[in-house]
């Protein structure tokens, strides 16, 4: 054995607690990884930490490392970056992603860790397995120079989809969001910013990413005529409501979904997943993504700040976990 390291884990519903996590030697194939940073999911983690993932979902859920299951003991998370500190001789050294969930250390594949661009910074890497899921959204979107697009939810996902929309041509691009304070991020990301009742409405394509009835609702009314709404949302066990009595059908509106889980029909003949993610973490080259880092915290301390996001007495984008020197 290598030693023992520390994860965070889900006892139950609501509580969180730091537990050790003992590390095995790692094979000629497989790395060690000394953690950095982590990030927060924060929609999808404090879903799974009030118990809202429905067990109908349970195996669809899962993360790529995760350990027990839904509801909990389970220890999950997916956004991971470390430094590799045993494994090949061109990994020894490297700072790295990996879809991982909050622990101070772990031995892994060596295909399952990218490596991190030397010019983007740990804190600002955590964010690749979120532009990733904005890239495959936009591949499923397909969005047209000149295109009027909308994004519902100024969350971590709708972020990085608006942020990468503002480099398609011609395009622009409108954050729309309950609370005002958004703004100031849609600025730092070089889109406009609207209130759900000033967004202006004739949009050939809006993204969705509030996880709310209203937020669906509202990006719906805001298509022209043949447009769609790209539902990026995940609801977990909450019931959606919404209206199509009026120009759903007359309008021939669409509602699409999409998901991170496989790669985007549009290109899955042609991009594998280790592609996808090393595009992500190239595209985190732009430094305007720190706008999305809205806070950080001590390990020992991610019990308490995941209860805090949970309730909402936390506000953040995304909220990062330093390890030791990371």
């Amino acid at each position: 054995m290598t030693g023992e390291a520390l994860a965070f884990w889900l006892r139950e519903p609501g509580t969180g607690e730091i537990r050790p996590a003992p590390l095995a030697d790692p094979g000629p194939d497989e790395v060690l990884v000394r953690t950095l940073r982590s990030g927060v999911s924060r929609g999808t983690e404090t879903l799974v930490f009030r118990g809202g993932v429905p067990a109908s979902q349970y195996a669809a859920m899962r993360a790529p490392f995760q350990e027990g299951d839904f509801p909990g003991p389970v220890k999950y998370g997916y956004l991971n970056v470390g430094v590799v500190e045993q494994g090949p001789a061109d990994l020894r050294g490297r700072t790295v992603f990996c879809l991982y969930p909050h622990q101070s250390a772990y031995v892994v594949p060596a295909a399952a860790v990218v490596v991190v661009p030397e010019d983007v910074p740990p804190g600002r890497a955590v964010l690749a397995g979120t532009v990733e899921t904005a890239v495959n959204a936009l591949w499923d979107a397909a969005p047209l120079v000149g295109d009027r697009v909308t994004v519902v939810g100024a969350g971590m996902v709708g972020c990085c989809v608006a942020r990468l929309l503002a480099r398609f041509p011609g395009v622009r691009v409108t954050l729309v969001d309950i609370d005002v304070a958004r703004a100031d991020v849609a600025a730092a990301l070089g889109v406009d910013f609207a209130l759900p009742v000033d967004a202006a409405d004739g949009r050939d394509l809006v993204v969705h990413t509030s996880a709310t009835s209203a937020g669906l609702q509202n990006s719906l009314d805001l298509l022209a005529p043949e447009g769609t709404v790209l539902e990026l949302s995940w609801y977990g066990d909450a019931e959606v409501r919404l209206s199509l009595g009026g120009a759903f059908h007359s309008g021939r509106l669409g509602i699409r979904a999409s998901q991170v889980g496989q790669v985007s029909a549009a290109r899955r003949g042609r991009r594998t997943t280790a592609d996808r993610l090393a595009l992500a973490l190239d595209l985190l080259r732009d430094p305007a993504f720190d706008a999305l880092i809205t806070g950080a915290s001590r390990f020992d301390e991610l019990p308490d700040v995941m209860a805090k996001l949970a309730d909402g007495s936390l506000p953040a984008l995304c909220h990062t976990i330093a390890y030791g020197a990371g």
